[in-house]
């Protein structure tokens, strides 16, 4: 990472952001086109500062195993899976091209990003529970996830997860379910595998402090990008064929300097995260799960409650939450500005609209900001009755910012994925938004890839080292294939 770059090149793809996106989508395109000259700029000292850090998120392997709002309920009661299942796909292909860097020895250490830690689904009252036992039996009818356990019984509970079932009466409405095979990932520590991958095995280190000020077309070659390098000031123009903006909060405001269509519209609205994180070791080595709840009736997705096991740097913790915090930032280490500067003509209308048809997220904001500790604890009590507030502290964890659209009837709509926005022959691509997000980061990039170089994709040796690498991409999935495949990883991964 500490090369200078050489501004006489023309390179192939200039990735933008040191995060788990352009970290996968560089790996996997040297992998099947090792001559391609790629170039990654990050505008922080270092990779994996920012929503990839381990503090700044879930640590989830977002599988759907336990997340209930994949699993919508209609008005006659029936349980839809289909999110589900389609999420539960992706992460196991991001496991797959795991497997795939650890069987050819280029990860050698898989239990420094990735463990082994169940995901429990537990809720509380009567619809509730029957919505839970519900959605148990349409998984339990699905091969993805046929081994999941249901019960309503407080004492099995305890076995599942002790700190939430303690204390608890047999008459308490309450139903749990468990998968097993659920796992913890830090993707920081993951992402600085992948680009230490890059640097020693691929010859494509991580040019740190370097800050896009702007991307336009070149007359020569597809785009120019404008690199200042914070630490001398020096300005860079980089030409390169192919560019990929992948920098968490900060691609939308990149995106909309960018000379193409299809970034007329979009806004963004940022939301910081926060959690409560355990002091007490006595505490943390009682629990050892991932629990996910339901979110309020009127509360958006990302509100979802969670106590969950984490694995950051070597040490076991425990985090409750998320909290949501407002900050106008688009990024931890972004400005107080980035809002406004994002408003544009274009996105005016679309902003105004997604404001106004979502007010309900307004007053939640408005609501957590207004908390202070002990309103923290309290929700937390929910969970965990006995717990005690000089036990926790809180952590502020990333910024998100939620991508806002055009919509016909709306004007302007909140969408809480994440979506790649590409220019129509592919040589500009962008991802906006935030979860799942980098659980998902394989799937995601292959669909840049898809866009931005379907001449590799389709040549005879991607194809053959793809069976390879991740024998679930572009295939129609059967149980068999599923399930071998899932020993695999979990013989390579070490689950």
């Amino acid at each position: 990472m500490t090369k200078k770059i050489n501004a006489n090149i023309e390179y192939d793809l200039i990735c933008v952001g040191g995060g788990i996106m352009s970290a996968t989508l560089a790996l996997i395109t040297k992998i099947l086109q090792p001559e391609l000259k790629v170039l990654i700029v990050e505008r922080l000292n270092n990779v994996a500062q920012e929503s990839s850090a381990a503090w700044n998120n879930a640590g989830t392997g977002h599988s759907a195993l336990c997340e209930l709002n994949y699993c919508p309920q209609d008005d006659n009661g029936a349980i839809s899976i289909k999110k589900a299942v389609e999420i539960c796909k992706q992460f196991e292909v991001s496991k797959q091209f795991w497997t795939y860097l650890v069987n050819e020895g280029l990860i050698e250490n898989p239990e420094g990003f990735i463990k082994n830690v169940p995901h429990h689904s537990w809720v509380t009252g009567k619809e509730n529970s029957d919505y839970l036992e519900a959605r148990y039996k349409a998984f339990k009818a699905h091969y993805l996830f046929d081994i999941i356990e249901f019960t309503r019984d407080v004492e099995k509970m305890k076995s599942w997860f002790p700190l939430i079932a303690s204390d608890r009466s047999i008459i308490e409405d309450m139903a749990a379910s468990r998968i097993s095979r659920g796992t913890e990932v830090n993707y920081g520590n993951l992402t600085q595998q992948l680009f230490h991958i890059l640097e020693t095995k691929y010859d494509t280190p991580v040019h740190c402090n370097m800050e896009v000020q702007d991307v336009d077309p070149s007359l020569d070659i597809d785009w120019t990008v404008e690199l200042k390098d914070l630490r001398t000031k020096t300005i860079h123009h980089i030409e390169s064929k192919h560019v990929f903006i992948g920098a968490g909060g900060a691609s939308l405001l990149l995106l909309q300097k960018v000379e193409i269509e299809e970034k007329e519209g979009y806004g963004g609205f940022p939301v910081s995260g926060e959690w409560l994180v355990c002091k007490n070791e006595a505490i943390i080595n009682q629990h050892n799960a991932k629990v996910y709840s339901k979110a309020g009736p009127n509360d958006p997705p990302m509100s979802t409650p969670h106590l969950d096991t984490r694995y950051i740097n070597g040490k076991r913790e425990l985090l409750f939450g998320p909290f949501a915090g407002f900050s106008p930032k688009f990024l931890k280490e972004g400005s107080y500005f980035d809002l406004v500067k994002s408003i544009k003509f274009d996105n005016l209308s679309p902003m105004l609209g997604a404001f106004w048809h979502n007010l309900p997220l307004t007053r939640y904001l408005v609501e957590q900001v207004s908390m202070n500790h002990e309103d923290r604890m309290d929700e937390l009590r929910k969970f965990y009755k006995n717990a005690k507030s000089e036990d926790w502290e809180l952590l502020i964890a990333g910024q998100r910012v939620q991508i806002i659209k055009k919509d016909e009837f709306e004007g302007g709509k909140l969408q809480f994925g994440t979506e790649v926005v590409s220019s129509k022959n592919g040589s500009i691509t962008c991802l906006l938004g935030a979860s799942p997000g980098a659980s998902t980061a394989v799937h995601v990039m292959m669909n840049v890839l898809e866009k931005a170089f379907p001449e590799i994709l389709n040549s005879e040796k991607a194809k053959q080292l793809l069976e390879v690498m991740i024998p679930m991409w572009n295939v129609e999935l059967t149980q068999e294939l599923f399930e071998t495949q899932l020993e695999k990883s979990k013989f390579a991964l070490k689950l």
